[in-house]
């Protein structure tokens, strides 16, 4: 049985499209067939992302139109034989995204894919509200500071009425949390939120916690998602994070800062 995944967030720039991209490859690595989807219409960042910008010829509001077919539209990862991409459009509105079209891309997907991650635009919007409808599992993405997850709560509310599942009367979105760009050293002086605190505000279970590293932009500018980026700290979370969804029970890591031996206070270096 297919499951629709999104991954959502209140506020923009925390991540959730470098997210998108290192749990479907993620995914994909495990052996699932995978199918990541765009729903940024206007501004469409995934395909860069996953390096495969040039390779976009058809978006999913050619295939919601009837000028392509979803086969056309696909685009196969250059990484992972069993992931695709479905790129969202660059010049149309996001009012494109009608839901009666978005369900029957999905309900197509889901006859031959495992898993259809979902990338959300930022916010309430229509485009996010299109990629949400029709989810069985959510991925919130936040950063640790006050407004990211004030916004994710928003967004937690969201999912719980405005589903078809909640229209359905079925069992509610299944919610993970997900904190990205996390700090320890900093958490640890107050100056960003710790996961105790994120937790505690949201009450959603912490799925995995990605650590601020400088290999995120690395890879983004490569067109490569970071979890290909082997012995990273970034990729080693990405994976702890695919493996906790499905269902394995993996240490919580990159939650503590690393203790500085005498030597090193005393005469520094890295």
């Amino acid at each position: 049985m297919a499951k629709v995944i999104v991954v959502t967030s209140g506020k923009g720039g925390v991540g959730k499209t470098t997210s998108s991209a290192n749990f479907s490859s993620g995914l994909a690595m495990r052996g699932n067939k995978t199918v990541v989807i765009d729903f940024d219409v206007g501004l469409r960042n995934l395909d860069l992302i996953m390096g495969c910008e040039r390779r976009v010829v058809f978006d999913i509001v050619n295939v919601i139109n009837g000028d392509a077919a979803l086969s056309r539209a696909l685009i196969k990862d250059k990484n992972c034989d069993n992931l695709y991409v479905l790129p969202a459009s660059q010049t149309r509105d996001k009012d494109a995204l009608t839901l009666e079209g978005v369900g029957k891309i999905i309900d197509e997907l889901k006859l031959t894919f495992d898993c259809i991650v979902c990338d959300s635009p930022a916010g309430i919007e229509h485009g996010a509200f299109a990629a949400m409808y029709y989810a069985d599992e959510a991925l919130v993405v936040t950063n640790p500071e006050v407004s990211s997850v004030r916004d994710s709560d928003r967004i937690l509310g969201i999912l719980a009425a405005k589903s078809k599942r909640a229209e359905d009367g079925k069992d509610p979105i299944k919610e993970h949390l997900l904190v990205t760009r996390y700090n320890p050293t900093r958490v640890a002086a107050g100056e960003m939120l710790s996961v105790d605190d994120i937790q505690e505000i949201l009450r959603v279970p912490l799925l995995g916690v990605i650590p601020e590293s400088e290999a995120v932009l690395q890879s983004s500018n490569s067109g490569t998602p970071a979890i290909h980026l082997a012995g990273t700290d970034v990729s080693e979370a990405y994976k702890d994070v695919v493996a906790r969804f499905m269902g394995e029970d993996k240490p919580m890591r990159f939650v503590t800062s690393e203790k500085v031996g005498l030597l090193k206070r005393i005469f520094g270096g890295r």
